[in-house]
């Protein structure tokens, strides 16, 4: 059970690495790209830095539930510019992302709990068994979300140079 609550964090790693080493270098992210996809990372660091170091308790829930709120409206902020830019796979793409995105957050939640060894519902009481575990899971997600915002700018702000390759998309 405790590993099925890891699953959405690699089916969204795994699909926002496709949508970044096939789309995004293929045809290059104009500014408000380079500018809005860590402001996104952003609102899901955010999140699980949230579960991380606040100590789990209901009153504690109803903060996190507005910043996984947040996050799901704000990844979806560049879908009507991404229209002009992106092809259908691409979307699609976006499509499968935006399911996984309040997915990811709510296993992030459920975790967070058993993370420090509190029961909030019997059928997720086995979860405890694995609180080590789940911290050190939520630790590799949060490291790994820094790490890929801290990407998103440096290489997309600082490195990356447009080429006659990275043309946007054009609708025919």
């Amino acid at each position: 059970m405790w590993l099925a609550c890891l699953l959405p964090f690699l089916l969204q790693a795994a699909a926002i690495g496709v949508d970044e080493i096939v789309f995004h270098r293929k045809r290059g992210l104009p500014r408000w790209e380079r500018i809005g996809h860590p402001l996104d990372t952003l609102t899901v660091v955010l999140c699980m830095g949230y579960a991380l170091f606040v100590p789990y308790s209901k009153s504690a829930l109803l903060p996190y539930a507005g910043l996984a709120i947040f996050s799901c409206l704000m990844v979806t902020k560049d879908e009507f510019v991404h229209k002009e830019h992106c092809p259908g796979s691409e979307h699609w793409l976006h499509a499968l992302l935006f399911l996984l995105h309040p997915v990811v957050l709510a296993s992030a939640g459920l975790i967070w709990p058993a993370s420090q060894g509190i029961e909030t519902m019997p059928y997720f009481a086995s979860l405890i068994d694995h609180a080590d575990a789940l911290r050190v899971s939520l630790s590799v997600q949060f490291a790994a979300m820094l790490l890929f915002m801290s990407y998103q700018i440096v290489y997309w702000n600082f490195l990356w140079k447009k080429t006659e390759s990275t043309t946007p998309f054009t609708k025919r």
